[in-house]
Protein backbone atom coordinates (compact mmCIF):
# COMPACT_ATOMS: atom_id res chain seq x y z
CA UNK A 1 0.00 0.00 0.00
CA UNK A 2 3.03 2.31 1.00
CA UNK A 3 4.55 1.47 -2.36
CA UNK A 4 1.77 2.34 -4.23
CA UNK A 5 1.24 5.81 -2.44
CA UNK A 6 4.36 6.56 -2.78
CA UNK A 7 4.22 5.84 -6.77
CA UNK A 8 0.80 8.05 -7.31
CA UNK A 9 2.68 10.57 -5.28
CA UNK A 10 5.57 10.75 -7.59
CA UNK A 11 3.76 10.24 -10.65
CA UNK A 12 1.15 13.32 -9.37
CA UNK A 13 4.59 15.41 -8.81
CA UNK A 14 6.34 14.93 -12.14
CA UNK A 15 2.68 15.59 -13.92
CA UNK A 16 2.50 18.80 -12.30
CA UNK A 17 6.09 19.82 -12.65
CA UNK A 18 5.18 18.59 -16.92
CA UNK A 19 1.80 21.06 -16.16
CA UNK A 20 4.47 23.71 -15.07
CA UNK A 21 7.04 23.51 -17.83
CA UNK A 22 4.18 23.51 -20.55
CA UNK A 23 2.43 26.92 -19.30
CA UNK A 24 5.82 28.52 -18.29
CA UNK A 25 5.74 31.93 -20.19
CA UNK A 26 9.07 32.11 -22.93
CA UNK A 27 12.06 33.86 -22.40
CA UNK A 28 11.92 37.48 -23.93
CA UNK A 29 15.06 38.44 -25.32
CA UNK A 30 15.80 41.83 -26.73
CA UNK A 31 18.31 43.06 -28.69
CA UNK A 32 18.78 46.84 -29.11
CA UNK A 33 20.39 48.68 -32.15
CA UNK A 34 22.99 50.77 -33.21
CA UNK A 35 22.87 54.42 -31.35
CA UNK A 36 21.19 52.53 -28.54
CA UNK A 37 21.80 50.13 -25.45
CA UNK A 38 20.26 47.87 -23.41
CA UNK A 39 18.86 49.87 -20.88
CA UNK A 40 16.60 51.69 -24.10
CA UNK A 41 14.37 48.52 -23.56
CA UNK A 42 13.81 49.59 -19.81
CA UNK A 43 10.16 50.20 -19.84
CA UNK A 44 9.54 47.12 -22.21
CA UNK A 45 11.55 44.95 -19.60
CA UNK A 46 9.52 46.91 -16.70
CA UNK A 47 6.32 45.65 -18.26
CA UNK A 48 6.98 42.18 -19.31
CA UNK A 49 8.49 41.10 -15.86
CA UNK A 50 5.28 42.88 -14.01
CA UNK A 51 3.31 40.20 -16.11
CA UNK A 52 5.71 37.26 -15.43
CA UNK A 53 7.84 36.94 -18.58
CA UNK A 54 11.73 36.20 -17.92
CA UNK A 55 13.62 38.84 -20.11
CA UNK A 56 17.23 39.25 -21.58
CA UNK A 57 18.41 42.27 -22.60
CA UNK A 58 21.27 41.23 -24.63
CA UNK A 59 24.46 43.68 -24.76
CA UNK A 60 24.30 43.96 -28.87
CA UNK A 61 28.46 44.53 -29.98
CA UNK A 62 27.56 46.32 -33.08
CA UNK A 63 30.98 45.05 -34.69
CA UNK A 64 29.04 43.12 -37.35
CA UNK A 65 26.29 40.80 -38.35
CA UNK A 66 28.36 38.09 -38.25
CA UNK A 67 29.83 38.31 -35.27
CA UNK A 68 26.92 40.02 -33.59
CA UNK A 69 24.26 37.26 -34.43
CA UNK A 70 26.69 34.56 -33.43
CA UNK A 71 26.96 36.46 -29.19
CA UNK A 72 22.88 36.45 -29.55
CA UNK A 73 22.88 32.61 -31.02
CA UNK A 74 24.99 31.88 -27.93
CA UNK A 75 22.77 33.62 -25.51
CA UNK A 76 20.02 32.10 -27.16
CA UNK A 77 21.28 28.69 -26.44
CA UNK A 78 21.94 29.13 -22.75
CA UNK A 79 18.35 29.51 -22.07
CA UNK A 80 16.53 26.48 -21.15
CA UNK A 81 11.92 26.86 -22.86
CA UNK A 82 11.12 28.39 -26.42
CA UNK A 83 12.54 32.34 -26.95
CA UNK A 84 10.57 35.17 -28.39
CA UNK A 85 13.36 37.36 -30.36
CA UNK A 86 12.77 40.83 -30.23
CA UNK A 87 15.20 43.64 -32.23
CA UNK A 88 15.24 47.08 -32.95
CA UNK A 89 16.60 48.41 -35.73
CA UNK A 90 20.13 47.19 -36.94
CA UNK A 91 18.97 44.68 -34.12
CA UNK A 92 16.27 42.99 -36.67
CA UNK A 93 18.81 41.85 -39.15
CA UNK A 94 21.00 40.13 -36.12
CA UNK A 95 18.21 38.44 -34.85
CA UNK A 96 17.17 37.28 -38.51
CA UNK A 97 20.42 35.47 -38.60
CA UNK A 98 21.12 34.69 -34.40
CA UNK A 99 17.59 32.43 -34.73
CA UNK A 100 18.40 30.17 -37.41
CA UNK A 101 19.45 26.51 -35.83
CA UNK A 102 17.57 26.99 -32.69
CA UNK A 103 14.27 25.07 -32.26
CA UNK A 104 13.29 27.22 -29.22
CA UNK A 105 12.52 30.45 -31.15
CA UNK A 106 9.44 30.30 -31.33
CA UNK A 107 8.78 33.92 -32.70
CA UNK A 108 10.28 37.29 -34.03
CA UNK A 109 9.42 41.04 -33.18
CA UNK A 110 11.00 43.85 -35.46
CA UNK A 111 10.68 47.55 -33.04
CA UNK A 112 11.39 49.82 -35.94
CA UNK A 113 13.72 47.64 -37.54
CA UNK A 114 15.45 46.25 -40.61
CA UNK A 115 14.47 42.90 -41.71
CA UNK A 116 16.93 41.91 -44.33
CA UNK A 117 16.46 39.01 -47.13
CA UNK A 118 19.58 37.21 -48.17
CA UNK A 119 21.80 39.14 -49.58
CA UNK A 120 21.33 42.56 -48.32
CA UNK A 121 22.61 44.89 -45.46
CA UNK A 122 21.12 47.46 -43.56
CA UNK A 123 22.70 50.45 -45.64
CA UNK A 124 20.44 48.94 -49.00
CA UNK A 125 17.19 49.04 -46.64
CA UNK A 126 17.72 52.41 -45.27
CA UNK A 127 18.08 53.89 -48.88
CA UNK A 128 15.85 52.00 -50.83
CA UNK A 129 12.99 54.60 -50.16
CA UNK A 130 13.32 58.11 -49.80
CA UNK A 131 12.90 60.38 -46.11
CA UNK A 132 15.26 58.53 -43.85
CA UNK A 133 18.15 61.72 -42.35
CA UNK A 134 20.65 59.57 -40.55
CA UNK A 135 23.24 60.26 -42.79
CA UNK A 136 23.05 63.88 -42.24
CA UNK A 137 23.21 63.91 -38.44
CA UNK A 138 26.24 61.35 -38.44
CA UNK A 139 29.16 63.12 -36.47
CA UNK A 140 32.59 62.59 -38.15
CA UNK A 141 33.45 58.79 -37.96
CA UNK A 142 35.92 57.48 -35.54
CA UNK A 143 38.88 55.77 -36.96
CA UNK A 144 39.66 52.29 -35.07
CA UNK A 145 43.36 51.39 -34.58
CA UNK A 146 42.36 47.72 -36.09
CA UNK A 147 40.92 49.10 -38.95
CA UNK A 148 37.20 50.57 -40.05
CA UNK A 149 35.74 53.83 -38.20
CA UNK A 150 32.40 53.89 -35.32
CA UNK A 151 30.04 55.98 -36.38
CA UNK A 152 27.85 57.64 -33.46
CA UNK A 153 25.00 60.29 -34.23
CA UNK A 154 26.38 63.63 -33.63
CA UNK A 155 24.87 64.65 -29.77
CA UNK A 156 23.49 67.79 -31.02
CA UNK A 157 21.24 66.12 -33.35
CA UNK A 158 20.54 63.24 -31.84
CA UNK A 159 16.97 64.50 -30.10
CA UNK A 160 15.86 65.54 -33.68
CA UNK A 161 17.21 62.09 -35.48
CA UNK A 162 16.77 59.41 -33.09
CA UNK A 163 14.56 59.81 -30.30
CA UNK A 164 12.08 63.22 -31.09
CA UNK A 165 9.59 62.05 -28.92
CA UNK A 166 10.91 61.05 -26.01
CA UNK A 167 11.63 63.98 -23.34
CA UNK A 168 14.70 66.80 -24.30
CA UNK A 169 16.43 65.72 -20.90
CA UNK A 170 15.94 61.78 -21.32
CA UNK A 171 17.43 62.57 -24.86
CA UNK A 172 20.41 64.34 -24.42
CA UNK A 173 21.21 60.95 -21.72
CA UNK A 174 20.79 58.59 -24.26
CA UNK A 175 22.86 60.66 -26.73
CA UNK A 176 25.84 61.14 -24.51
CA UNK A 177 25.26 56.89 -23.47
CA UNK A 178 25.06 56.01 -27.23
CA UNK A 179 26.62 52.99 -28.25
CA UNK A 180 28.59 53.16 -31.89
CA UNK A 181 27.92 50.93 -34.47
CA UNK A 182 30.75 50.04 -37.44
CA UNK A 183 30.65 51.19 -41.03
CA UNK A 184 31.11 47.52 -41.59
CA UNK A 185 28.23 46.25 -39.76
CA UNK A 186 25.98 48.58 -41.66
CA UNK A 187 27.42 47.40 -44.84
CA UNK A 188 27.32 43.52 -44.61
CA UNK A 189 25.00 41.38 -46.06
CA UNK A 190 22.78 39.33 -44.65
CA UNK A 191 22.53 35.61 -45.19
CA UNK A 192 19.09 33.78 -45.28
CA UNK A 193 16.71 34.78 -42.67
CA UNK A 194 15.03 33.13 -40.02
CA UNK A 195 11.71 35.49 -40.84
CA UNK A 196 10.93 32.92 -43.85
CA UNK A 197 10.49 30.39 -41.33
CA UNK A 198 9.29 31.88 -37.98
CA UNK A 199 6.04 34.10 -37.84
CA UNK A 200 7.16 38.04 -36.80
CA UNK A 201 5.71 40.57 -35.66
CA UNK A 202 6.31 44.55 -36.65
CA UNK A 203 6.13 47.86 -34.54
CA UNK A 204 7.17 51.17 -35.79
CA UNK A 205 6.73 54.97 -35.83
CA UNK A 206 5.52 57.24 -39.03
CA UNK A 207 7.88 59.50 -37.57
CA UNK A 208 10.73 57.16 -37.66
CA UNK A 209 14.17 58.99 -39.50
CA UNK A 210 16.47 56.60 -39.03
CA UNK A 211 14.12 54.05 -41.15
CA UNK A 212 11.39 55.79 -43.27
CA UNK A 213 7.68 54.29 -42.99
CA UNK A 214 7.99 52.85 -45.95
CA UNK A 215 10.52 50.96 -45.77
CA UNK A 216 9.62 49.32 -42.60
CA UNK A 217 5.79 48.51 -43.88
CA UNK A 218 7.77 47.02 -47.11
CA UNK A 219 9.33 44.49 -44.62
CA UNK A 220 6.80 44.04 -42.81
CA UNK A 221 4.86 42.50 -45.48
CA UNK A 222 7.33 41.25 -47.35
CA UNK A 223 7.93 38.96 -43.80
CA UNK A 224 4.34 38.19 -43.76
CA UNK A 225 4.04 40.27 -40.05
CA UNK A 226 1.14 38.72 -38.11
CA UNK A 227 0.26 41.80 -37.03
CA UNK A 228 1.81 45.28 -38.02
CA UNK A 229 1.45 48.03 -35.07
CA UNK A 230 2.08 51.24 -36.64
CA UNK A 231 2.37 54.18 -34.30
CA UNK A 232 1.30 57.70 -35.72
CA UNK A 233 4.23 60.24 -34.63
CA UNK A 234 6.56 57.50 -33.12
CA UNK A 235 10.42 58.13 -33.44
CA UNK A 236 12.99 55.25 -33.85
CA UNK A 237 13.15 54.53 -30.65
CA UNK A 238 9.04 53.94 -30.04
CA UNK A 239 9.98 51.46 -27.63
CA UNK A 240 11.37 54.30 -25.25
CA UNK A 241 8.34 56.33 -25.86
CA UNK A 242 5.91 53.58 -25.91
CA UNK A 243 6.89 51.01 -23.91
CA UNK A 244 3.14 49.77 -23.49
CA UNK A 245 2.55 49.32 -27.02
CA UNK A 246 5.65 47.20 -27.76
CA UNK A 247 5.42 44.92 -25.21
CA UNK A 248 1.71 44.31 -25.87
CA UNK A 249 2.82 43.62 -29.16
CA UNK A 250 6.24 40.92 -27.31
CA UNK A 251 3.22 39.25 -25.57
CA UNK A 252 0.96 38.30 -28.21
CA UNK A 253 3.73 36.93 -30.09
CA UNK A 254 4.83 35.13 -27.00
CA UNK A 255 1.33 33.60 -26.92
Amino acid sequence: MFKFAAVVALAGALLSGTAVAETAKPTVVLVHGAFADSSSWNGVVEILRKDGFPVVAAANPLRSVSNDAAYVSDVVASIAGPVVLVGHSYGGQVISTAANGHDNVKSLVYVAAFAPDAGESVADLAGKFPGGTLGAALAAPVKLSGGGVDLYIDQAKFHDQFASDVPAEQAALMAAAQRPVTDAALNEKSGEPAWKKLPSWFVYGTGDKNIPAAALAFMAERAGSKRTVVVEGASHVVMVSQPQKVADLIEEAAK
